[in-house]
């Protein structure tokens, strides 16, 4: 499956509709939170706005609660009456769970406890799974831990590697992985930082949860003008190559030209000799 969501998913309350625009006008796409952003008082609220909401349903993910709690299959009943057909699963842990979602539905799936995260690989690999996503923030605290950054701001290492090994997992199924938000709204340049690795590495997205926070993900998704042409001009002399080649001084191979590939579909997937 091809996610085509876009780089910047924004967060939004579900229990907020008069946001649902603002947040759609933003971010690429977004994701209406049943889970952590409402409270537990206004889970009901939220889940009729999502039955009165007219938002394209298109460019929305609605982040349900976990399997096996009444908060979920209440989501779940909801979201048939609607025409949201893309689910993220909060807390995913059991393959098994997840495989007996509504086959009308496609799933992300939140690795984001140190169970679901040792299962990732797993979980990729279920039907209509078409994303994974980790977190940082529940991970850490489902190991007993306190905070899952360092006080310069960089990832644990226990955090890197649930990131990682989300990452390894989504591209070993053939599937997109999505990036974690940073949770410091106001530190730009370490989003910038985050976004730009993430996209590097080969993650397809990046949430965020305000909106200032989009812009700075699209940025640093997009490639710079001396990297697409690099792209363009790798493609091209592909052409009729018949393997291995220089180009600009340097050796290409099948894993270059997929590089370039990827390159080419970030920055809006302008085309180019195959």
């Amino acid at each position: 499956m091809t996610f085509t969501l876009g780089p910047a998913l924004l967060f939004c309350p579900a229990d907020r509709p008069d946001r649902f625009g603002t947040a759609l006008a933003r971010a690429d796409a977004v994701i209406l939170d049943l889970e952590d952003a409402v409270a537990a008082g206004s889970k009901a609220d939220a889940r009729g706005a999502l039955i009165e909401t007219d938002v394209d349903p298109d460019r929305v993910i609605v982040r349900v609660n976990p399997l096996g709690t009444a908060d979920h299959v209440a989501d779940m009943a909801t979201l048939s009456q609607t025409d949201f057909r893309r689910v993220m699963v909060a807390k995913a842990e059991s393959p098994k769970r997840l495989a007996k979602i509504d086959p009308r539905f496609r799933i992300i799936a939140l690795c984001e406890t140190a169970r679901g995260v040792a299962r990732a690989e797993r979980i990729a690999e279920v039907p209509r799974v078409e994303a994974l996503m980790w977190g940082a923030e529940d991970l850490v605290a489902s190991l007993g831990g306190t905070s899952s950054r360092k006080p310069n701001g960089r990832y644990r290492d226990i955090a890197r590697y649930a990131r990682s090994r989300v990452l390894m997992a989504a591209g070993a199924a053939g599937i997109a992985a999505v990036d974690a938000v940073h949770l410091d709204i106001g530190d730009t340049k370490g989003l910038a930082r985050e976004a730009a690795d993430a996209a590097a590495s080969g993650f397809s997205a990046t949430a965020c949860i305000h909106p200032s926070q989009a812009p700075v993900i699209r940025e640093a998704y997009r490639p710079d003008a001396a990297t697409l042409r690099w792209a363009r001009g790798v493609l091209t002399a592909a052409v009729g190559s018949g393997g291995v080649f220089a180009f600009e001084g340097r050796m290409v191979d099948e894993p270059v030209l997929r590089h370039a590939r990827a390159v080419l579909a970030r920055g809006g997937g302008a085309q180019a000799p195959a």
